[in-house]
């Protein structure tokens, strides 16, 4: 299936237009905008975390605290 051409990109738009008022287009975009943002920024960090990975995890014993009961 091939991209759509500017035809039917003119026709998406008009429909867009239509469906959502000329007002409310900008803030649709702006929302779809920083939504991006933030999927592009969590997957750099995440190919960060996956290409330098942080040094092994040490294996500590966790020592349970106990009431102390004079009896």
């Amino acid at each position: 299936m091939a991209m759509p051409g500017w035809p039917e990109m003119i026709f998406i738009f008009i429909i867009c237009v239509l469906l959502f008022g000329a007002k409310k287009l900008p803030a649709l975009a702006r929302g779809i905008g920083q939504s991006i943002g933030e999927f592009k920024k969590a997957r750099e960090e995440f190919d960060q975390g996956v290409s330098n990975p942080a040094s092994p995890v040490e294996n500590k014993e966790v020592v349970e605290k106990q009431p102390h009961n004079p009896a």
